[in-house]
C-alpha cells in the first residue's frame, strides 16, 4: 500500500471515529434532555418543527434555570400554603369561579416564593419546565380554563377540572399534597321549601 493510500485510510478512520464521538455526544444529550423534560421535549419539538432547534431551546432553558435563585419552602410556609389551599377547596362549594381565580393567584404566589420569575406567562412555563415538566401540562390546562372562566365561557365541571389541574402543580411546588385529592362539588341550588310535604301520612 502506497503512502498516499495509507494517509487516506488513516484520515477516513479518524473521521469515522470523530463522527462516532459526535453521534454519541448528541445521543447522550438527547437522552438527558428527554429524561429532564419528559413530554415537554416532544411538545417543543412539535412546536419548533425541528429537533435541533428544540434541543437548543431546551438547553437555553436549562442554562437560564441554573441562574435562578430558587429556594425551598420553610415548614411554616408549607403549612400556610396548605391551609390556604384548603380554604380554596372549601370556597369552591359556594363559588367555583372565585375559587379557581383564587387558586390561580395562590399558585402564582407559590411560584414566586420558590424563586421563579412570574412576569411573563410563557417564560414562567419555560422556567418551570426544567424541574416541573411532569405537571406543566396541568398548569397549561388550568390557566386556559381560568382564562375562559374570566370570559364567562367555562362550565362548572370545567372549573372543577381547573382546580384539579392547579392542585397538581401546587403539590409539585409545595413538595407534598396540600389536602385530600377530592374536590368538593358545588353546592346545589336551594330546594323549594314551598312544596307540600309529601312525607306525612294521609288522614285516616
Amino acid at each position: 500500500m502506497s503512502d498516499t493510500a495509507t494517509i487516506v485510510l488513516i484520515v477516513v478512520v479518524v473521521l469515522l471515529v470523530l463522527a462516532a464521538i459526535v453521534f454519541g455526544v448528541q445521543a447522550a444529550r438527547r437522552r438527558r434532555l428527554r429524561q429532564t423534560f419528559g413530554p415537554e421535549y416532544d411538545r417543543v419539538v412539535a412546536d419548533t418543527g425541528n429537533r435541533t432547534d428544540a434541543e437548543k431551546e431546551l438547553l437555553e432553558r436549562t442554562k437560564r434555570h441554573a441562574q435562578l435563585e430558587l429556594k425551598p419552602l420553610s415548614p411554616e410556609s408549607r403549612t400556610r400554603y396548605s391551609a390556604a389551599w384548603e380554604e380554596v377547596q372549601i370556597r369552591f362549594v359556594d363559588d367555583p369561579q372565585e375559587a379557581v381565580s383564587t387558586a390561580d393567584e395562590l399558585v402564582t404566589a407559590l411560584i414566586a416564593e420558590r424563586g421563579y420569575p412570574t412576569g411573563d406567562y410563557d417564560e414562567r412555563l419555560a422556567d418551570l419546565s426544567v424541574e416541573h415538566a411532569a405537571t406543566l401540562e396541568h398548569y397549561r390546562s388550568a390557566h386556559d380554563i381560568s382564562r375562559r372562566s374570566r370570559d364567562g365561557q367555562a362550565e362548572t365541571e370545567d372549573l372543577r377540572q381547573a382546580l384539579v389541574h392547579y392542585r397538581a402543580l401546587f403539590a409539585d411546588l409545595l413538595g407534598e399534597n396540600p389536602v385530600a385529592h377530592t374536590t368538593p362539588a358545588p353546592r346545589p341550588a336551594a330546594e323549594d321549601t314551598t312544596r307540600p310535604d309529601t312525607t306525612t301520612e294521609p288522614s285516616r
